[in-house]
């Protein structure tokens, strides 16, 4: 009907994507259309593919540039990546090797930044610390051991040459007893070392359970209400209901007892004992604290050392164990115990409450 077409034409109506024909001697590719008319001829429509053979080719083009772009930008993002992780890493490393030598003072390096190599670095940091601070419990109980427990083997000693010297039966007697007392109070020391060096060590978490505290403290209270009666004390308390706790009721009940024990036996007759067990959003507060004479400024940091003792205030007996134990407990709880301001003396536990650690 117009124009012409050197080719095969289609048998079959419809879209042809590939058909082949000759122009000019020349073998070329169009797309067709074929359609059947009434008169069963068939009509091909034609257009060359030469065109869209050029779109693909400059699509293609234009398609590996952009490839051979974005691989050179991946290949240098991907080095200067690998170089910025080289060097903080290099950095940790140096660190490590310091710490390993012998320089347990260096901590890993930060740059403030906020990433997850800062968080990383800060988590060791924080096990540096905590490595650091049972080093130094572990130099300090060596020394104390030596120092405080000198006096006690000094008199056991003694103790024993008395009852190798005596003569009379009575006497033997008497210094085998008073060594046997002397061993058994070394034998309550070294308990205790031990006892401070296992909650140090976190081991009793494994058994921990869901706890009333308010409970415990009063059950306990009661106990020690006879004994503060019978040596002239006052025991107030203030007990807030229905505060649970997550942790280990034996030791719990040490850490409490420790504080009420405290009480009983450094202060004089007609002292008031305050017991208080407050609720501060997630946070439970008790409180153990005394209207007696205190202890001196300089002497409060310490108190939660083994050992250590204020010997202005507390002039009694005792080892100065009760009040690392405490403090041991409350970590082993992750929670925190502080002496309260003055006057007086008194000791303050924060533990989490159940289910808000």
């Amino acid at each position: 009907m117009a124009g012409s077409l050197d080719a095969t034409a289609p048998t079959l109506p419809g879209y042809l994507e590939l058909l082949h024909y000759r122009r000019d001697g020349e073998h070329r590719i169009a797309q067709a259309l074929t359609t059947r008319l009434p008169d069963s001829s068939r009509l091909v429509v034609a257009a060359d593919r030469e065109v869209i053979d050029e779109m693909d080719a400059t699509l293609l083009k234009l398609f590996a540039g952009a490839f051979g772009v974005m691989l050179l930008l991946g290949i240098g993002g991907a080095w200067l990546v690998g170089a910025v992780t080289r060097a903080r890493l290099s950095r940790i490393d140096r660190t490590a090797l310091a710490i390993i030598d012998g320089d347990l003072a260096r901590r890993m390096p930060l740059t403030g930044a906020g990433d997850e190599f800062d968080r990383v670095s800060a988590t060791l940091n924080r096990m540096l610390d905590r490595i650091g601070g049972l080093m130094d419990n572990l130099r300090q109980v060596s020394s104390d051991v030596a120092h405080d427990l000198r006096t006690p083997l000094t008199r056991l000693h003694n103790r024993l040459d008395e009852a190798l010297s005596a003569r009379d039966v009575d006497e033997k007697r008497q210094a085998i007893e008073a060594a046997a007392a002397q061993s058994r109070e070394l034998l309550d020391i070294f308990g205790a070392l031990l006892r401070i060096a296992e909650v140090e060590a976190l081991s009793p978490r494994a058994h921990f359970q869901d706890l009333p505290l308010d409970q415990l403290v009063e059950e306990l209270v009661d106990t020690y209400r006879p004994d503060m009666e019978a040596s002239g004390h006052l025991l107030v308390t203030a007990i807030a209901p229905a505060i649970w706790t997550t942790g280990d009721r034996r030791l719990l009940q040490q850490l409490i007892t420790n504080l009420l024990d405290n009480a009983l036996r450094h202060t004089p007759p007609g002292t008031t004992v305050r017991v208080e067990l407050e609720r501060d959003e997630a946070i439970a507060r008790l409180t153990v604290a005394d209207d007696g004479h205190g202890v001196a400024p300089e002497d409060a940091p310490r108190l939660f050392q083994r050992f250590a003792r204020a010997e202005r205030s507390r002039s009694s007996e005792g080892h100065g164990l009760g009040l690392a134990l405490v403090a041991a407990v409350a970590t082993a709880h992750r929670g925190t115990a502080s002496l309260l301001a003055p006057p007086g003396f008194g000791v303050a536990v924060e533990l989490p409450i159940r289910g808000n650690d």
